[in-house]
């Protein structure tokens, strides 16, 4: 299950969507997640999932790699399918048992959540995989700068955000260290009852606790060794700057949510 977690990982290359700026990607998803609640039909989620396809497909990114970023959250996309299955009122009845009733209606909106939830992750992953730590940050930054007006601190939170994420690989190889050494050693972590399940992972989440904290203390004194004062009078190597395919990108992402907000509420708006 850690190995089918792939959040925060960083995919090289040298393809069209990695030589974006960054700033470009992360409008860019935004601006599809939008797009996403604005489908609401069966044409509109055909034409996000093969928007969600062609995007894989110039990033050149192996097409498993960034299937495999949906597998931990599929318990969720079941759960969400469920409860709108039996909690979601109808007029058309499919099934009936006792007090549970699933409903057309309730069936389709549940598919509707689900495929929302797999095409935002889906293309938020192809946003880590093609833009590494470091650049992240500086894209995130730079669109937060004009928010120091009012004193968002704008560098502190894109340094934590960045570092959050580029944590979450190194601490799930240390969880899965942990877990094999356990079991080594007598542990069982998948067996018994679901308070039992929850007393054994105890032997695994106090080291790893420990683990986070020694980690967390060492890149501190770390950056302090450094002399990092944070973002004041801070220099950089590589400055941000648009080019020409960062705004063919903005006009594909903006023409797929003009397109579906057509789609959704007709040709009155397509005419403003």
């Amino acid at each position: 299950m850690l190995g089918n977690i792939t959040l925060g990982q960083y995919f090289p290359g040298n393809s069209f969507i990695h030589k974006l700026d960054p700033r470009t990607k992360i409008l860019s998803t935004l601006i599809y997640i939008i797009a996403i609640f604005l489908a609401d039909s069966a044409v509109s989620y055909g034409i996000l999932v093969a928007f969600a396809a062609l995007a894989i497909t110039v990033s050149r990114l192996p097409v498993m790699l960034v299937l495999k970023s949906v597998k931990p959250i599929l318990i969720i996309v079941l759960l969400t399918l469920l409860i709108h299955m039996f909690t979601m009122p109808g007029e058309h009845v499919l099934f009936t048992w006792k007090f549970l009733m699933v409903t057309e209606e309730g069936l389709h909106f549940g598919l509707k959540m689900g495929l929302r939830l797999i095409l935002l992750l889906l293309f938020s992953s192809i946003l880590t995989f093609t833009t590494s730590p470091i650049v992240l940050t500086d894209g995130i930054e730079c669109l937060l700068r004009p928010f120091a007006v009012i004193g968002v601190p704008a560098h502190e939170l894109a340094m934590m955000m960045t570092i959050a994420l580029r944590f979450i690989p190194t601490l799930l190889e240390e969880t899965d260290r942990i877990m094999k050494a356990q079991t080594a050693r007598g542990a069982v972590f998948t067996s018994g009852n679901l308070v039992q399940r929850v007393k054994n992972m105890l032997p695994l989440l106090v080291p790893l606790f420990i683990s986070a904290f020694r980690r967390a203390d060492e890149l501190a004194t770390a950056m302090e060794a450094r002399c990092y004062r944070g973002g004041e009078g801070r220099t950089r190597m590589h400055h941000l700057a648009y080019g020409g395919r960062d705004f063919v990108a903005y006009a594909a992402v903006c023409f797929l949510a003009v397109g579906l907000a057509c789609l959704r509420w007709g040709s009155s708006l397509c005419v403003l």
